[in-house]
């Protein structure tokens, strides 16, 4: 009877997070689609400092393009998977055994200017995407596509994405420029600021302003500083804002969606309705699942 009740109880864990975790996935699914269509698709010179929408080309850096670790081929971005084949009696599974993505920048560009894009912590989904097998732990040679790459056989399956220069991207992510006169002082902040690196160095912070050679800095002395400092910080930002702009995007500090695609965002609705879908049928099956426990239990 007590295995009969512990199987109950694992079972109905199961369904419970069913239900909740695809309703969860339904949910958040359905409020991404509709804010990728929501949001208006911004030129990069006139976009707004914030969450932005862009499409443009991908363009090689001034340090050439990257070079893809399972085929070696010339890409801007990358992202591998290997997994080993194992098989326990009537169990058969592929277990990852390593996998890694790319971290440099990518530079997309539009008809009125660029934008460098870090996309650590964006969900990437690259056009080009190749599948294929082997017998040994890393790939030797490049892939082969087609079906005779399945045919084969292999203890390891190889996957491997890349992003590619001129192929187009939609870009949805925290947008900020820097320099070209656009962004704002806080001289209270910036003057703070100064202050703290000077006193990073106090000996010679003590040289600059200690007037009367005690080894202190009074309030007249220290009211110097903060003129000095004050002074700097505006002259810092003069040379900044003449600076040409620099177009910047980043993961959003909140929980807004930070995607990289080859694919315009009415493809990915659609795919993220999909997806909804998928946790909507998930939710349900969970729901009458625990209806059906709960009932066989007598707690319903």
């Amino acid at each position: 009877m007590a295995v009969d009740v512990a199987g109950l109880a694992i079972s109905l864990g199961f369904s419970l997070g069913a239900f909740a975790g695809g309703g969860w996935w339904c949910l958040r699914r359905l409020a991404q689609a509709r804010l990728l269509l929501d949001t208006p698709t911004s030129k990069i010179r006139s976009a707004a400092q914030g969450y932005v929408e862009l499409y443009g080309m991908l363009h090689a850096q001034g340090d050439g393009q990257l070079n893809a670790p399972l085929t070696g081929k010339p890409c801007l971005w990358w992202r591998y998977r290997i997994e080993e084949y194992s098989e326990s009696g009537k169990s058969k599974s592929w277990r990852v055994v390593d996998s890694g993505v790319s971290d440099a920048w990518l530079r997309l560009a539009d008809a009125t200017g660029e934008c460098l894009i870090d996309p650590r912590g964006a969900e990437v989904r690259p056009a080009t995407r190749e599948v294929w097998k082997g017998s040994s732990r890393h790939p030797r040679g490049l892939a082969t596509s087609g079906l005779g790459s399945w045919i084969g056989g292999g203890e390891y399956r190889y996957t491997e994405e890349r992003l590619q220069a001129g192929e187009p991207l939609y870009a949805i992510g925290d947008f900020h420029t820097s320099g070209g006169g656009r962004q704002g002082l806080d001289i209270t902040a910036a003057q703070g600021a100064v202050i703290r690196e000077w006193k990073g160095d106090f000996s010679g912070l003590l040289t600059r302003f200690d007037g009367n050679g005690d080894g202190q800095l009074d309030e007249v002395e220290w009211g110097r500083v903060r003129l000095a400092a004050r002074l700097e910080a505006e002259d810092r930002h003069r040379r900044s804002s003449a600076a040409p702009a620099m177009n910047q995007m980043r993961r959003p500090a909140e929980s807004q969606p930070f995607l990289l695609s080859s694919h315009g965002e009415d493809v990915l609705a659609r795919q993220f309705r999909w997806q909804a879908l998928f946790g909507a049928v998930l939710c349900v099956g969970g729901a009458v699942a625990t209806v059906y426990l709960l009932r066989v239990t007598g707690l319903l």
